[in-house]
């Protein structure tokens, strides 16, 4: 299947009509979804949302953060998974936007959070994904779901369902690491499919498109699929 925004507003369509419309808000918060796509790396949504709760109930302000050690940060994460790994990033990441006075350099109320918000939110969006992406801790699909949760960008994070998907379809060439398939869906996206598509493709990957024992029989998409198993090995 061709890679275009045709296409896309035709997976688009089948897709809502399976799962229905996705409209959900832009929630503000830039830091705090930076700080939870972080803490979803190498774990589920419920073991995130644990651990981002934790995390501000140990630490109700940023600063706080940048401040603790990192044993304290990882020991409140630590149901997240990967703890000791993803405390330092985090709280590298919340120092750089201006979070605590540890090292000196800093005003302690997130300034640099102020001006990458502006950033984000005015300049193109594989630039604004290019700006998030110097911050540590923060590849390109952190970068889009922080564009397209908390600022309403039109951002296309690929995660490993809608990768799988892509590949599966064809609309990207094989072999395409997430990253090359989110910069090739990223230029033929129309701006207003981002969200729905992302959370649908999302849906569909972990209830039809799934990576072993796909459901091809009641996959929707199955005939666009250049992978398409016969009915008979299909779940």
């Amino acid at each position: 299947m061709e890679l275009n925004a045709e296409n896309l507003r035709q997976i688009n369509d089948l897709l809502r009509r399976e799962y229905g419309e996705r409209k959900d808000p832009p929630h503000g918060d830039l830091v705090g979804e930076l700080v939870n796509t972080v803490l979803s790396q190498a774990t589920n949504d419920h073991n995130r949302d644990r651990a981002y709760a934790s995390l501000r109930r140990s630490f109700p302000d940023w600063a706080q953060v940048t401040e603790a050690p990192a044993a304290d940060v990882a020991a409140a994460i630590r149901m997240g998974g990967l703890a000791d790994q993803k405390a330092p990033r985090i709280k590298e990441l919340l120092h750089r936007l201006g979070y605590g006075t540890a090292d000196g350099d800093g005003d302690g109320d997130g300034a640099g959070e102020r001006d990458l918000v502006k950033q984000a939110s005015t300049l193109p969006v594989e630039e604004a994904v290019s700006a998030l992406c110097a911050l540590p801790g923060v590849g390109p699909k952190t970068a889009a779901c922080a564009l397209l949760f908390a600022l309403g960008r039109p951002a296309f994070p690929v995660d490993t369902h809608i990768h799988r998907i892509a590949l599966r379809l064809g609309l990207v060439p094989p072999k395409s690491s997430a990253v090359k398939a989110q910069h090739l869906i990223q230029a033929a996206m129309p701006p207003e499919l981002a969200l729905q598509l992302h959370l649908n493709l999302i849906a569909h990957g972990r209830g039809v498109c799934r990576p072993a024992h796909p459901r091809c029989a009641v996959c929707v998409l199955a005939p666009h699929c250049q992978q398409r198993r016969n009915p008979s090995d299909a779940e």
